[in-house]
């Protein structure tokens, strides 16, 4: 049974400067595998993503977890689109959040030095992250991510920009984390890659959720003429 699932969001809305970025949105996250958050650019994917973990304040409605707020803070973890690296070597990178979870220095550097092997940085401890290509440093966020076993993670565009090997090397991350009991919430542009890893869609227009349907169905018989669009490469705003 999970501690955090399911979240439930509850008319939740965002509002920024007087603009509505999303909402009202009733959506509830639940169950294994990885859920697709899709729809047109603008449409608020990255945004609902940021308000379910909590980096992003509602404007309106409510959120709850299966426990408290700072348990649930403490159970998941966020990718964003451009990794976000830490002015330090790619070890010290990913000891990073177990130091921060107070385990010990040799432990964590032990650690972390296991998921340099995993994902293909082996040799390249002690380089600075900073100076490492952009699918190296996807990989690495996400295994900086992943290196804690957070029950829920967030990813914003996890291959924006990567070809089609680092593509491959990330899904691959992924399917080893979901068959390792983390769920997966994730913001994508790459159908394709929808298709692969998804086992349910919401798909968004206009800041609110337009269809929500098991991944199966909703790319073999999308229910809104808006998604049959947006899935036949039509312009859908």
């Amino acid at each position: 049974m999970s501690a955090l699932l399911p979240i439930t969001l509850s008319g939740g809305a965002v509002q920024r400067r007087g603009k509505r970025l999303i909402g009202p949105i009733d959506l509830t996250i639940d169950g294994s595998g990885v859920t697709a958050v899709i729809g047109p650019n603008g449409a608020g994917k990255s945004t609902l993503l940021k308000a379910l973990h909590g980096l992003e304040r509602l404007s309106e409605g409510t959120i709850t977890w299966n426990c408290g707020r700072a348990e649930a803070l403490f159970r998941q973890a966020f990718v964003f689109q451009t990794p976000v690296m830490l002015r330090r070597s790619v070890l010290e990178n990913l000891a990073f959040p177990l130091r921060l979870n107070r385990r010990p220095r040799a432990e964590a550097r032990a650690l972390a030095a296991e998921w340099c092997a995993r994902i293909g940085l082996a040799g390249m401890e002690a380089r600075a992250a900073m100076v490492l290509s952009g699918g190296e440093k996807q990989k690495l966020a996400l295994a900086r991510a992943l290196i804690t076993a957070p029950e829920l993670l967030f990813l914003d565009e996890p291959s924006a920009s990567l070809d089609g090997r680092a593509t491959r090397e990330i899904e691959a991350l992924l399917t080893l984390a979901t068959q390792g009991g983390t769920r997966i919430v994730m913001a994508t542009h790459d159908m394709g890659q929808a298709r692969r890893l998804a086992r349910e869609v919401v798909f968004l227009r206009g800041g609110e959720v337009h269809e929500i349907a098991p991944a199966s169905r909703f790319f073999d018989a999308p229910e809104t003429e808006a998604a049959r669009a947006f899935l036949a490469g039509d312009i859908v705003d």
